[in-house]
């Protein structure tokens, strides 16, 4: 079968029994980087060390149907660096792939940052969803940020610290201090920090300078109090960033609750002065 294992994400304690004796009993481990497992494998006593392929972005999907035929015979373990395999990590191929193949897979649960940040954020865990990480380019980020907007669930996603204060920088000139984020560093780590707060309170913190892993939690919206000449202005600075009228209009709509209809009229209306 395939055995997709979670690992710790900076704390050594939360490696469970059940994950070392997986370990141990591997027939092959397939793993993000072969060193960082050898290194985690000595350091959790595993003695009689499995043999260890690397598995990472750039070979997954050509690896992945020899590692599911393979684990018709076999015990394989996956692993990543950190965390759950999968979540923004390699893995996702191969569980389709034996998926697809009527191959066993389960699991040996262990940290996420998603979750733990999500749980730590002081925001909604009724209902979330997850971003991966925050685009890198900044028209890209613009509008992965315009369509975080609209969302009403509590949003979940990875930034490098080298880009947050630019992110939370286009997220307070977005939102103001009408949404809540938390921002997570360095978590189950010596150094761990929840910052909670409006993007606008955080700005200054995120300017001086972070270090460490980063993880973004940010309130789902609700109905916005908008004037309908701030919803206008709005739209308009929407289409001038390219958004086609129409759709900005019913982004603006969304976010407000005033009328799409009304919106898009009104924007042409401007548009013959």
């Amino acid at each position: 079968m395939i055995i997709l294992a979670g690992t710790p994400i900076g704390n050594l304690g939360d490696a469970s029994s059940r994950l070392i004796d997986t370990l141990r009993g591997a027939d092959l481990v397939a793993c993000e980087d072969t060193r960082t497992t050898a290194h985690l494998l000595k350091l959790l006593g595993v003695q009689e060390r499995p043999k260890l392929i690397a598995l990472h972005e750039h070979n997954e999907d050509a690896l992945a149907e020899e590692l599911v035929e393979r684990a018709r015979e076999l015990d394989i373990v996956v692993v990543t660096d950190a965390g759950m395999p999968g979540i923004s990590d390699p893995g996702y191929p191969i569980v389709a792939k034996a998926a697809e193949r009527d191959v066993t897979v389960t699991s040996v649960p262990g940290p996420t940052a998603v979750i733990t940040a999500l749980a730590l954020s002081g925001l909604p865990t009724d209902r979330f969803c997850f971003d991966g990480f925050v685009p890198r380019k900044a028209g890209e980020r613009q509008r992965f940020l315009d369509r975080l907007g609209a969302e009403e669930r509590t949003a979940i996603m990875y930034e490098s610290p080298h880009r947050l204060a630019d992110t939370i920088e286009q997220m307070a000139a977005l939102w103001g201090d009408t949404r809540r984020i938390a921002v997570c560093r360095e978590l189950t780590k010596l150094h761990e920090e929840i910052r909670r707060g409006t993007p606008a309170s955080l700005l200054e913190w995120a300017r001086a300078g972070v270090r460490g892993e980063i993880v973004i939690v940010v309130e789902g919206r609700g109905a916005e109090a908008m004037s309908p000449e701030a919803a206008l202005a709005r739209v308009e600075e929407l289409v001038e960033s390219g958004t086609r009228l129409k759709d900005a209009a019913a982004e603006v709509a969304e976010v407000t609750g005033l009328s799409k209809r009304e919106l898009y009229e009104a924007a042409l209306r401007n548009r013959d002065r």
